[in-house]
């Protein structure tokens, strides 16, 4: 017998040893109030057909979880993969990257519409027979073998670098394919879906997590699917669309070829950003994006480039024009909320900044984070005819943030980690866990935080960012992706030590064992060859820049 520990209603309770956590869930008699899709095992993510030998805690996860979408998710993908392979067999299909509250996929040729329906109805057809997902642990040498066989050639390279000696794959009746993490235990726990014909692909539709009942709104952002296309293309044209590719690539020693070409095509796009600028006549640059994208290191290289534009970039600091503490909105549990854009003094920044764009000399101000209060050290501004104010703040592309600042002296510039390489075609690498792993080595770094305060902080940080950062970026004037190819390579020797530190018996052991699994796909690269302007040099260190 095994005792289980079940963290959803306090209560423990004896089983047969080898007993499945769908069976534990039925034995504990739970109420959830949605389906439930997997299960948290001693801190760790496990689909519902996982058998346990030993006592256990046990925490049920339906899919208002992040780690219960995720899996709900790769689920569903896999069932799209599926009713494309039968009715495309002879065509490579790509989950290419989150968008519009989705995901796009796309093959070689064009879908039309009528395509498209083909593949909804295959897709519902295989969730009616509820087909069980079976997971086969093997030899990594076996593996290969297998998806060699049927042609799948960006499993076989991810799976020739992945060093462990045992990989594992899913069956789905005839279908073969790999999914990092748990999946459901049958294709009947799909309950909502939909998928529409998107640009030259599809766009697979998921619940919403907060109204499960519901499909997430589908959101316009052409200007981030563009982002998206272009670092694909870019990709493509350098043979590394996956991490396999790009571990074969390090492997066979064009590392710091793979380094200089990402860091020459940010720096193109930077020097463009400048020209824009420059043709524009804007005098208010403003930059803004989610945490960890870099923002700061963006200002200072656009900064450089303003210059040999020849004009005079001035920095100003958001964080200055704060309300004083005493001031500042609260959230709904009382603590102060500096992530809203209430948080700003809106009408003294505005009037500060017409008066400046006016040709008047003005104080500026200074926070003070200890105090809690605005100050005045007799700093003054006055414009000159080349100067261009640059601006780095959270709220940067919001309307309110400069709404009496007329729109011909703006210049919008959103940055954000746009990973766009993938594990293979089918998994992708979430966007937020390349900032994640960011923002866990600069907190270690120059914060002095541990990952596990890292990642108990995050879901703060996202929240905020949903609420006060991505509903605005497709206000911006150009979208800069400040994603590096190379960048996981390098932030695995580092992040890694961290991650393995957190302890399985808290919570936060669970992203950290999900990233971890990631990395160990990827072939780590040394720094040391980084330039001194790399914007990744603000959180490994060694920059060129004062922060």
């Amino acid at each position: 017998m095994v005792r289980i520990f079940c963290k959803n209603n306090g209560e423990s309770k004896q089983f047969k040893s080898g007993v499945s956590l769908k069976e534990i869930y039925e034995g504990f008699n739970l109420e959830m109030p949605y389906d439930i899709v997997a299960a948290r095992v001693n801190n760790e993510v496990m689909g519902l057909t996982f058998r346990i030998y030993r006592n256990k805690d046990v925490e049920f996860l339906d899919i208002t979880s992040q780690d219960g979408i995720r899996v709900y998710v790769h689920s569903l993908t896999f069932v799209m993969m599926k009713a494309m392979h039968e009715l495309f067999p002879d065509r490579v299909i790509r989950l290419e990257n989150p968008i519009s509250n989705g995901y796009y996929c796309r093959m070689e040729t064009e879908l039309t519409e009528k395509e498209v329906d083909d593949v909804r109805e295959a897709m519902h057809n295989i969730i009616k027979r509820d087909i069980h997902f079976r997971r086969i642990e093997c030899h990594t040498a076996e593996a290969i073998e297998i998806f060699s066989k049927i042609g799948r050639t960006d499993k076989v390279r991810l799976l020739e670098t992945y060093d462990s000696l045992y990989a594992s794959y899913y069956v789905l009746e005839d279908y073969i394919d790999y999914y990092y993490g748990g999946l459901l235990p049958s294709t009947g726990y799909i309950k909502l879906f939909e998928i529409e014909k998107f640009g030259e692909g599809i766009l697979l539709r998921i619940p919403d997590r907060e109204h499960p009942m519901s499909l997430e709104d589908k959101v316009p952002q052409e200007k981030l699917q563009e982002r998206f296309t272009e670092r694909l293309r870019w990709h493509q044209i350098m043979g590394v669309e996956t991490i396999g590719d790009f571990n074969k690539a390090i492997i066979n020693g064009y590392g710091i070829d793979l380094v200089n070409v990402s860091e020459a095509l940010q720096e193109k796009r930077i020097a463009y950003i400048a020209d824009e600028i420059h043709k524009r006549g804007s005098r208010v640059v403003l930059i803004a994006g989610p945490s960890s994208s870099g923002k700061t290191t963006t200002s200072k290289r656009l900064s450089v480039h303003l210059m040999a534009c020849g004009l005079k970039p001035y920095a100003i600091s958001l964080d200055d024009y704060f309300l004083n503490r005493t001031d500042t909105p609260r959230k709904e549990n009382g603590d102060y909320d500096f992530e809203s854009i209430y948080s700003i003094d809106l009408p003294y920044f505005n009037e500060s900044l017409n008066r400046i764009l006016a040709g008047d000399e003005v104080e500026l101000p200074r926070y003070n984070f200890q105090t809690g209060e605005r100050e005045f050290t007799g700093k003054t501004l006055k414009l000159t005819p080349q100067m261009v104010l640059v601006i780095e703040g959270t709220h940067g592309l919001n309307p309110m943030l400069t709404a009496q600042i007329p729109e011909e002296e703006k210049f919008r510039v959103y940055v954000s980690a746009l990973t766009s390489i993938k594990l293979d075609y089918h998994n992708y690498i979430a966007t937020s866990d390349n900032r994640l792993l960011r923002r866990m080595l600069r907190d270690y770094k120059y914060r002095g935080y541990s990952a596990i305060e890292t990642i108990r902080r995050w879901p703060d940080v996202r929240e905020g960012e949903e609420k006060w950062i991505f509903p605005y970026q497709e206000n911006a004037d150009v979208m800069f992706n400040s994603a590096l190819l190379y960048e996981l390579a390098v932030l695995r020797p580092h992040v890694e030590p961290l991650l393995r530190r957190v302890p399985q018996n808290i919570e936060e052991y669970a992203v950290a064992r999900r990233l971890l699994k990631v990395l160990e796909y990827i072939v780590p690269l040394q720094d040391k060859e980084l330039p001194p302007t790399s914007l990744i040099r603000e959180f490994l260190g060694g920059s060129s820049f004062t922060y």
